[in-house]
């Protein structure tokens, strides 16, 4: 299945910029979705998570109250809306979908998404 990533770029310290994933072949609803970032040098790391309903969420300590999570199931995307921008927010940038079969849940780890994009890159400098 494809997920499509859109709205990465260059912004400066402290900006604002709005991820969007879109899907045409899954059936969107029934998946848990969640972003990942991977650095230069560095291992995939976990960013943020919601659930089927998107009633819950769940961010790593060090994005909390500068990102937010969202989805449209109408329109089959997910969105991850980043302010306060910092340069170690600087990544690419990929979204996730895990098949569950369970409203409320939502995952952490990479292991337990079963597609992913081909990623954008966030790149915060002055």
């Amino acid at each position: 299945a494809q997920l499509v990533e859109s709205g990465g770029g260059l912004v400066q310290p402290g900006g604002s910029l709005r991820l969007s994933c879109a899907t045409s072949e899954l059936t969107f609803a029934n998946y848990a979705m969640g972003w990942f970032r991977q650095a230069p040098g560095k291992e995939r790391e976990f960013v943020a998570t919601i659930s089927r309903s998107g009633g819950r969420t769940y961010y790593v300590d060090s994005v909390k109250g500068r990102f937010t999570i969202s989805r449209d199931n109408a329109k089959s995307e997910v969105y991850l809306q980043m302010n306060s921008l910092k340069p170690e927010d600087t990544a690419v940038y990929y979204c996730a979908a895990a098949r569950t079969y369970y409203s409320t849940s939502y995952y952490s780890t990479a292991k337990q998404y079963d597609y992913w994009g081909q990623g954008t890159q966030v790149t915060v400098s002055s």
